[in-house]
């Protein structure tokens, strides 16, 4: 008897947009991004790590090793590149003012909410850890900057960098966490692939670490 392997919702969400992803002017991708190709695969960078989307599934794959081996990348990852690159706005641009995550007006009534679960667990796993923090966001790229007792700006893609602070846990408060985008990050991605994005973001803190 065959047994049928059973499909997660994720999964298929991003199947579907892996498809969707084939509708779209991929030369236009190429130039609005900036982005090398071939005949067979568009490539991007991500946090200090090269991808790659078959021009013929639409899959989205990544590899440390120059594409010798690759592998499928997670859901998160997945959703945020598709987002970037189908459904940014043609003129998008940065406008270099910095805001908080958090407190993105159009936001406002989402998951990023400030003072949600997310943003108040999210310095959690990094609590004492200041050093192998900074560690980890040397490893993704970052360039250190000044305020807070970790402070990086780290390139989300190569054209949208993110700044993140850090501030260790003392006497009277717990540990915290700010991510900061530019003031157009919603001409990039909608305002729900952040959540992807920034889970992204932490994940790979977290494995680095």
């Amino acid at each position: 008897m065959k047994t049928e392997t059973k499909i997660s919702n994720y999964e298929k969400m991003k199947n579907s947009m892996a498809e969707m992803f084939l509708r779209y002017d991929q030369g236009k991708m190429v130039r609005k991004f900036r982005l090398d190709q071939d005949k067979n695969y568009l490539y991007i960078c991500c946090l200090n790590r090269p991808y790659r989307i078959s021009c013929k599934t639409g899959q989205v794959t990544w590899s440390d090793d120059g594409f010798v081996t690759e592998r499928k990348a997670d859901y998160n990852e997945s959703m945020t590149i598709y987002d970037v690159l189908c459904c940014s706005e043609d003129n998008c641009s940065l406008t270099g003012e910095w805001v908080n995550v958090a407190s993105l007006s159009a936001i406002r009534a989402g998951n990023l909410k400030k003072g949600t679960d997310f943003f108040r667990d999210a310095a959690e796993p990094f609590a004492g850890k200041t050093e192998a923090l900074s560690r980890s966001c040397e490893a993704l790229g970052g360039k250190k900057l000044e305020k807070g007792d970790v402070a990086y700006k780290l390139q989300l893609f190569p054209f949208l960098p993110v700044i993140l602070r850090f501030w260790d846990f003392d006497e009277e408060f717990s540990a915290s966490m700010q991510i900061l985008v530019d003031k157009n990050i919603l001409k990039y991605m909608h305002y729900e692939t952040l959540m992807f994005a920034v889970s992204h973001l932490l994940n790979r803190l977290k494995d680095e670490m």
